[in-house]
């Protein structure tokens, strides 16, 4: 049900950025379950159009998959406040990456309003469910560059392990998975990967929906409701399931995997982050197929049949679990 007044809530936004009058509007997309929604909002002013990402978290909404939990719609309630917390605080700390900058964070009859940039205005105008191979690298060099900027800065105010299908926040998708030897090794790998020597903020939604496009192939980054600490693997290989399939996983897997570190060594080195990089790359190399396992493991208790689940992503699970075999 859609609790949101759009001839008093566009009013107000536009009352309170103080940029002209309110011309028109359009709704971008829900959000998920049903809490809030998405809109553009243009204006007569000096800045033509905004952003609202309008929320409501006060009851408990329909999820798609049949996963309205308590459990998830705490999750859901602290991943904007996280959001938010972000936009705040976070995302003024790079003069490299981009994503839209916050206007304003407003509250309007029990709802919160996150106010932002509109990307278009910058020439974002592009969104694309299909890339070709120079899209995906822009992408993955935009993900190196943020894991880059915020190497073991420790998440105030984020999550303290970032992605939204980390198992600590996914007991419920792990409870219906089919008995395996993932499942048994699940908190093991999810524990492997927590520890890891070099951590770093990581995205936590990082897929092809999550990137807008200009038409010169620059990229830049939204959605910042699971942001927090974390290996660099799992926004990586997170991002690579959403764009890739099977085959070009297991054509272009390596030398996707070589781009992604020579962009991070780069970026690395013109930050003057003083840290061993060849260790770096070293234990994240081996997080690459913890990495995959991990997130396998949450789509075998969500939706098992989900077509990222294929030969390639059976393959890194088997490394893992052989790894661990070997090191018992």
């Amino acid at each position: 049900m859609n609790l949101i007044d759009p001839t008093n809530i566009e009013g107000f936004i536009v009352e309170t950025i103080g940029n002209g009058k309110f011309l028109s509007s359009e709704r971008i997309q829900s959000l998920w379950s049903g809490y809030g929604e998405i809109k553009r909002i243009y204006l007569s002013g000096e800045i033509s159009s905004v952003i609202a990402k309008i929320i409501d978290t006060r009851s408990i909404n329909e999820h798609p998959r049949g996963w309205n939990t308590n459990l998830s719609h705490k999750r859901k309630v602290k991943s904007y406040k996280v959001e938010e917390e972000w936009y705040k605080n976070w995302s003024g700390n790079s003069q490299v990456l981009k994503y839209p900058q916050l206007l304003n964070i407003i509250d309007f009859d029990g709802m919160r309003i996150i106010l932002l940039e509109d990307l278009n205005n910058r020439g974002y105008t592009d969104r694309k469910t299909d890339l070709i191979l120079e899209e995906v690298k822009n992408c993955i060099h935009w993900l190196a560059d943020f894991h880059a900027t915020f190497l073991n800065q420790p998440p105030c105010g984020l999550w303290e392990k970032g992605t939204y299908w980390h198992l600590g926040t996914r007991s419920n998708e792990w409870d219906s998975m089919a008995h395996s030897s993932l499942k048994t090794n699940a908190k093991r790998i999810s524990h492997i990967l927590d520890s890891c020597t070099y951590q770093t903020i990581v995205h936590g939604d990082a897929k092809v929906a999550n990137f807008c496009f200009s038409p010169n192939g620059d990229v830049a980054g939204v959605d910042f409701q699971y942001v927090g600490k974390g290996c660099g693997m799992k926004d990586y290989i997170y991002f690579i399931g959403s764009c890739l399939t099977e085959s070009q996983c297991f054509e272009q897997g390596e030398y996707l995997l070589e781009f992604y570190f020579d962009c991070l060594k780069r970026q690395i080195n013109d930050l003057n982050h003083n840290i061993n990089f060849n260790a770096l790359e070293k234990e994240w190399r081996k997080m690459y197929s913890f990495a995959w396992a991990d997130f396998s493991r949450f789509l075998l208790g969500w939706m098992p049949g989900h077509q990222k689940l294929n030969r390639y992503t059976d393959l890194q699970t088997l490394k893992t679990l052989k790894k661990l075999e070997y090191e018992k």
